[in-house]
């Protein structure tokens, strides 16, 4: 049988076998479809009905309950009912005599909304809800019913909410109507049939209409028929049996044509699928008309020329690819924003391979891989897992990113449904590669993996994971090495940028002591004066030099005076709070920033400094004893003795000669400059914070000096008379020329060398404080 006449055949069975069991089918569910949808018709608005009386009950209650709660209550009623919320108010006494009724209320009985149904009998004249009267005692006075009027208004806005026909009932047991909807030709047989059921069911009467009777129930006191009337078509069954005839005549001529015409372009695409099959993308099928198989052929000669556009682009692309690879290499290697490198990384890894989400890892200290950079994880970590939102964070050696982070060998696969990786995200299809500096440096942990020359493990310095790649095929071969480019890459950004904040540290760092060196000080003193002026707060700054350092060098050695340098700046950072900045300027001379601290907070620290320094001789090794040195101070306090970073610094150096000159091991406050409005700043010697714990530069605090020791004794030591009140931290907008944060050429005091001429100073990156908490 050829295929014209198995397509005529099973067009005539396909359409004539349903189109007679469908005629049977339909003659038999119209008619119970019409019945289910006018019952669901008939429950919604029975649905309806209760709860439009039940808003109008509540609204009744509210009014009645606003009646009794006034102090007077005839006045509240008139009110209320002129607002349209109730058409009558009555208020009756204990005894039920009214005493209160408003004009044209409905005649009585009123239907009470919440009473007894079985109480209730006669035809409804209104729907009436009742609340009891008290004084302010809580004695009972009486009662108040707001009633609304029960006529055929009220039963045709139920019809309209409804969208069925309503009838109201003379009452619960009655078949006379008192108000209804209906028309008159079929309200007989409404009545019948709704007089014919006890309950709640529907029932169909002789002329097509569905009837269901609701109430009287508590919470809806009206008894009501309701009526819709039937959706089945007149008719149905003579229509049928001529749809059935006429189909199989349609059926015979159109299967005959159709299977003419569709044969011959079904053939000639089944040629063309095979030659596309075999590569051959230029296979074209001649359009030969503008139906479905015209435009079947349409499709398949633009999906050939697309295609073979396509795989001409991704050939270019490709080579592309390859070329920008190299110049991607470049700009990361130039950049030392790691954060932006290894997203830039990531995203140019996941377009590349087509992965829908992927993550940066690195390797921390104690062998913790922590992502650095994610994209597309969300709503992939498995239920329950509350951290696995906000980070990834895998132990070396668990899991597949921490094996790869461990052995150093790349992993891709396919992850079965039921399984879940261990700390990682839900996926269907991986690959990670790991990542090493150029020289195969790693990163040592305690996770077992590969040793070194020393025997000590060994990992990358991170993995480069992607999941899940587009279309749901697994990752490739040619992934993996697409993959190890972006790795290289990321390895050498991580190195650089390792290698520039090393370098930068030293740059900033005194490599005898630790303190931050003069460079830095130039440029953190033009800050913190900035600072210090933009939030009206003080800067104090100490000057520090050993004394006769120059005797323990001739005395012990410059190792020895070495160990006493670091030893000294060990102390200091011990003193000093965590926000207060240390330097070391050069030699022996040393120099303290101290935000938020005026100058008896700034003596308060030199006192502490001094009895660190004395009190404790310095062991130096090797030497039969320890050495005893001593330090004098200089204390300066912006805005008091200079308006600038360098002006507060001379200050500070001048106060140093003053200690150094008064006898060394003790500390002086800088003269105030004259063409400064200041008052006194005596010491305390049982100090008083402001409210909020920072003196208020400007501010006298009016204190006793407290005096500095032996040496501080005299009426020059510690904190002199002319010194201000006031307090000290602020942000200021930038007054001070940075380059010139320290006085040009080397001046010379008692038992100091002073630092050399000083530079711009530079806004270069803000290391962490270098001190500890006091």
């Amino acid at each position: 049988m050829t295929l014209r006449g198995r397509l005529t055949a099973a067009f005539l069975v396909v359409v004539l076998g349903p189109v007679l069991l469908g005629a049977i089918f339909v003659a038999s569910t119209v008619t119970a479809v019409d019945r289910s949808r006018s019952t669901e018709r008939l429950a919604v608005a029975a649905s309806t009905v209760r709860t439009s009386v039940d808003a109008l009950c509540q609204q009744l209650r509210a009014t009645a309950d606003a009646v009794a709660l006034t102090g007077d209550p005839p006045a509240a009623a008139t009110q209320l009912v002129g607002r349209g919320l109730a058409a009558a108010v009555q208020i009756t006494d204990v005894t039920g005599q009214v005493t209160y009724a408003s004009p044209g209320a409905p005649s009585m009985p009123w239907r009470d909304c919440s009473g007894p149904v079985e109480t209730q009998s006669g035809p409804v004249r209104a729907l009436a809800a009742r609340v009891d009267l008290r004084d302010r005692a809580g004695a009972l006075r009486g009662t108040v019913a707001a009633a609304q009027l029960v006529d055929p208004v009220f039963v045709a806005r139920l019809a309209a909410v409804t969208g069925v026909a309503v009838t109201l009932l003379g009452g619960a047991s009655s078949d006379r109507v008192t108000h209804t909807t209906e028309s008159r030709d079929v309200r007989d047989a409404v009545l019948a049939a709704a007089s014919a059921v006890d309950s709640e069911r529907v029932t169909e009467t002789t002329e097509g209409r569905y009837v269901r009777r609701i109430g009287p129930s508590t919470g809806q006191p009206l008894p009501l028929v309701l009526s819709v009337p039937s959706e089945r078509p007149p008719g149905l069954h003579v229509t049928l049996i001529g749809a059935v005839v006429l189909a199989g005549l349609l059926a015979v001529l159109t299967a005959w044509r159709l299977a003419r015409v569709t044969t011959r372009p079904l053939a000639e695409l089944a040629s063309a699928v095979d030659r596309v099959a075999y590569g051959d993308l230029t296979a074209r099928v001649p359009v030969r008309s503008h139906d479905e198989l015209g435009r079947l052929a349409e499709a398949f000669n633009r999906m050939t020329r697309e295609t073979g556009s396509y795989v001409a682009a991704l050939t270019s692309s490709r080579d592309q690819l390859r070329g920008h690879l190299a110049v991607l290499g470049d700009t990361l290697a130039s950049t030392h924003d790691l954060q932006r490198i290894l997203r830039v990384i990531l995203h140019s890894a996941i377009a590349a391979t087509g992965a829908r989400a992927g993550a940066v890892l690195l390797v921390e200290t104690g062998g913790m891989l922590a992502a650095q950079c994610t994209e597309g994880l969300d709503g992939r970590w498995p239920e329950g897992d509350a951290d696995g939102s906000q980070t990834l964070r895998v132990p070396v050696g668990v899991g597949v990113v921490g094996a790869v982070a461990a052995t150093g060998e790349p992993q891709r696969g396919r992850v079965e449904p039921t399984e879940v990786l261990a700390g990682e995200p839900r996926c269907r299809t991986y690959v990670a590669v790991p990542f090493a500096t150029p020289g195969g440096s790693a990163v040592p942990t305690a996770t077992p993996g590969s040793a070194d020359d020393t025997g000590t493990p060994a990992v990358a310095l991170g993995v480069l994971a992607l999941y899940d790649r587009v279309g749901a095929a697994e990752f490739d071969d040619d992934d993996l090495v697409t993959l190890r480019t972006f790795a290289g890459h990321a390895a050498v950004a991580v190195e650089n940028v390792r290698v520039h904040e090393e370098a930068q540290r030293l740059s900033l760092t005194d490599p005898l002591t630790g303190l931050w060196n003069y460079r830095y000080l130039r440029e953190s003193i033009r800050r913190e004066v900035e600072r210090a002026s933009r939030f009206g707060r003080m800067l104090s700054v100490l000057a520090l030099d050993l004394d006769r350092f120059k005797d323990v060098n001739d005395t012990y050695g410059h190792a020895a005076g070495d160990t006493v340098l670091a030893e000294f700046a060990r102390r200091v950072r011990g003193e000093i709070r965590e926000v207060d900045l240390a330097f070391r300027q050069g030699g022996e001379e040393f120099v303290l920033l101290l935000p938020e601290t005026d100058a008896r907070g700034a003596a308060i620290v030199a006192e502490r400094l001094g009895a660190a320094v004395r009190d404790t001789p310095i062991a130096v090794e090797a030497y039969a004893g320890p050495v005893l040195v001593t330090v004098s101070v200089g204390i300066a306090v912006y805005p008091d003795h200079g308006s600038t970073g360098r002006e507060v610094l001379e200050a500070a150096d001048d106060a140093l000669y003053g200690a150094k000159a008064a006898g060394r091991d003790t500390y002086r406050v800088a003269e105030v400059r004259p063409d400064v409005p200041t008052r006194e700043l005596p010491v305390l010697a049982g100090a008083v914070s402001p409210p909020d714990g920072l003196p208020r530069a400007g501010r006298p605090v009016p204190a006793h000096r407290e005096p500095g020791g032996p040496a501080r004794s005299e009426p020059a030591a510690g904190v002199p008379e002319s010194s201000p009140a006031g307090p000290a931290h602020a942000r200021p907008e930038p007054a001070d020329n940075p380059a010139a944060g320290v006085p040009d050429g080397a001046r010379a005091g008692p038992d100091a060398a002073r630092p050399g001429p000083g530079g711009g100073a530079s806004s270069g990156p803000h290391p962490p404080r270098q001190s500890r908490g006091r």
